[in-house]
């Protein structure tokens, strides 16, 4: 092999190596720290290992990769639980938000929801006014924000944000004009539509959960029994 071609294969495999390095640091700061933000979670991994190369960062899905991989290997006992928490809470808040035809959407609906997680909502009203009003008749404290988001590739737009907390569980509610029910905003992650998820569909995803903890205590039991 020419020295050209093995420098070129061993700086690409160190590329690769830092990658992963970068991915899975990203992934700590996330889960431990709380980070939601991708784009800033790879970059204060990268700073923390001392890598400049920007080849080296890891796309936001590698990123995500890593992330379910840390809580499979560091919060198999916990983050099932947290992540079961929240969908039972949106259920519940997507019943009382049913005239706003509510989504979910973000970590409790991907199954990466940890306890530094909000139960993220997308709901839908042409008039801004209506989902604050909503929320002081029934006496929700709320705190009011902005979001940028990617409506196509080319453009960006900003919508009201409403937080709030409810069994000490953080709610954050974004509200669209009525017509953003037929498109998505972009997933920063592929940049492909959001997934989302209407009320039935999350209550089976919860079924599932359910049946899941089901299996994993009937296991547990026949191990002592054995």
């Amino acid at each position: 092999m020419a020295r050209g071609e093995h420098h070129r294969i061993h700086a690409s495999d160190r590329q690769q190596r830092n990658r992963l390095r970068v991915a899975q640091e990203a992934a700590r700061l996330m889960s431990e720290h709380g980070i939601r933000d991708f784009h800033r979670a790879k970059l204060k991994a990268a700073e923390r290992l001392g890598i400049l190369d920007e080849q080296a960062l890891p796309r936001n899905q590698e990123i995500e990769q890593a992330l379910r991989e840390h809580q499979r290997l560091f919060q198999a006992s916990s983050q099932p639980r947290l992540l079961q928490e929240r969908r039972e809470a949106a259920v519940e808040a997507m019943r009382f938000l049913a005239r706003f035809e509510p989504r979910l959407v973000g970590a409790v609906l991907d199954g990466t929801a940890d306890a530094h997680s909000a139960v993220c909502l997308h709901v839908f009203s042409d008039d801004p006014d209506a989902v604050p009003r909503h929320l002081h008749e029934h006496g929700v404290p709320f705190e009011m924000q902005t979001r940028r988001l990617r409506t196509s590739r080319e453009e960006q737009a900003e919508f009201p944000v409403l937080l709030f907390a409810a069994d000490a569980l953080p709610f954050d509610l974004t509200v669209l004009p009525h017509d953003a029910l037929r498109q998505a905003p972009l997933n920063r992650i592929d940049e492909k539509p959001m997934r989302r998820a209407a009320l039935a569909a999350v209550e089976e995803l919860l079924a599932e959960g359910d049946g899941m903890a089901e299996l994993e205590r009937m296991l547990a039991n026949a191990t002592r029994r054995a």
